[in-house]
């Protein structure tokens, strides 16, 4: 129930307006003069305010002024009985939401006040989402205790007050958008816009379009004037992920962006300036890239400004518990479970794993024991069994049951492609084979 103050020096106007407000669910107090109800609204967070303009010692105008010093946030609404276009308009400049001149219809004042308190409902929770997200992303939020990650926190801390550009490195599943989003939402430029695209998921002439915007007809399909992202992250930071996957075309106009701070839309004659702070990552080595001519050597150095490079997992196992626990709380608040801790031994069993796929293959993991434990506390036997099935006891499996070679070899290839993730390449290089093979031995 919305709670409004009605600041009045006449008191059949408070009884009216505070019976009409009752009886439409309102809850209301009331004070009969400008000193009265700043004390009140000192003490309490009125959802809306309604002031008499002309009142003795202070009027409604300074009383607003007043109110806004206590409370940014207040919403007020001014009555009076000698309105004009100059009081009004002044009303509106020192932040009053809405004017009404008397006499008036107690229906007309409703729908203001319906109106009124909607939008400061939304204001209200708009507000606590971006308090959310940046809680969300605050560096001390992204999980570790090893030396690699509190080398990695301290300098997401200092690189994030800086207007530098900054590439992260890191394997598949590291983390590195969640760097990247630690890094903008602890940046000056926190209230401004974050946007992200993944350049190895978009066609390179479709990727130029997105990033730098395209006019109308500039090529088939372009129905409307279409504003890149560069433009939608302008006052905030953009996060090119997957870098290195950028064509050497593309990556010359990237460059033109970092120097000129100024992107021309496909189609176009005319720059636009934007001041748009690029964070990139990728899981290349792009110093390897530039020797082989893959990547500019001007670009490389325009952006490795600050390099933050995530560890692997498996190089930082003293995390794997606590990366575990956070995981188990969390899925097991979503899913409303009754698992509620992770054992000894299954901890053990996860510390051992090399984990390919990083964090995020451990978040699936966890995530997948939690849905199907019957247990209060996840057991080995909870864990997918490619996890409870190391090298020796495959070998040792494989000498008490007699298998044959070829089902062994078959057993093996699958237990592989199941912790890449399906990635034929990364397979075929930890078998030894080239991927040929591998396709062969996958066909039989």
């Amino acid at each position: 129930m919305e709670n409004i103050l009605i600041v009045e020096d006449d008191l059949e106007m408070i009884e009216l307006l505070k019976d009409y407000l009752k009886k439409n669910g309102y809850k209301t107090d009331s004070a009969a003069n400008a000193n009265d109800a700043i004390k009140k609204i000192e003490e309490t967070d009125y959802d809306l305010i309604i002031s008499d303009l002309m009142m003795k010692e202070i009027n409604g105008l300074d009383l607003l002024e007043t109110v806004k010093k206590i409370r940014n946030d207040a919403v007020v609404i001014i009555i009076t009985a000698f309105g004009t276009i100059e009081t009004a308009v002044e009303a509106i400049k020192r932040g009053a939401y809405h004017f009404i001149t008397k006499p008036f219809k107690l229906s007309d004042i409703k729908v203001i006040i319906e109106k009124a308190v909607e939008e400061k409902r939304i204001r209200k929770e708009n507000l606590l989402l971006r308090e959310a997200v940046e809680k969300r992303y605050q560096f001390e939020n992204i999980i570790g205790r090893s030396k690699a990650m509190l080398e990695v926190f301290e300098l997401i801390k200092r690189v994030s007050a800086t207007n530098s550009n900054v590439i992260i490195y890191g394997e598949s599943g590291t983390g590195k958008e969640l760097v990247a989003k630690a890094v903008h939402f602890n940046s000056p430029r926190k209230n401004m816009p974050f946007i992200a695209i993944n350049c190895s998921a978009i066609p390179d002439g479709l990727l130029e379009s997105e990033l730098f915007g395209h006019l109308k007809g500039s090529f088939t399909g372009a129905h409307i004037t279409k504003k890149g992202l560069f433009e939608e992250a302008n006052g905030g930071s953009i996060f090119l992920d997957e870098i290195g996957d950028m064509s050497l075309n593309l990556q010359a106009k990237l460059l033109r962006v970092i120097e000129n701070k100024e992107i021309r839309p496909v189609g176009g004659n005319e720059f636009k300036k934007v001041d748009t702070r690029i964070i990139a990552a990728t899981h290349k080595d792009i110093e390897g890239e530039v020797k082989k001519k893959r990547f500019r050597e001007d670009l490389y150095y325009r952006l490795n400004v600050i390099p933050i490079k995530l560890p692997n997992l498996a190089k930082r196992k003293e995390d794997i518990p606590i990366l575990a626990e956070y995981f188990l709380k969390k899925y097991s608040l979503e899913m409303n479970t009754a698992v509620k801790g992770i054992t000894k031994e299954a901890v053990d069993i996860l510390i051992k794993h090399n984990w390919i796929g990083n964090v995020r293959e451990l978040e699936n993991v966890i995530e997948r024991s939690v849905a199907l434990s019957k247990h209060f506390v996840i057991q080995p036997t909870d864990l997918p069994d490619y996890l409870q099935k190391n090298e020796a006891n495959i070998l040792k499996n494989a000498v008490e049951k007699k298998i044959r070679l070829n089902e062994f070899e078959e057993s093996y290839i699958k237990s592989i492609l199941h912790e890449v993730n399906g990635d034929k390449n990364k397979a075929a290089a930890i078998l030894g084979i080239n991927k040929r093979t591998l396709y062969r031995k996958i066909g039989k």
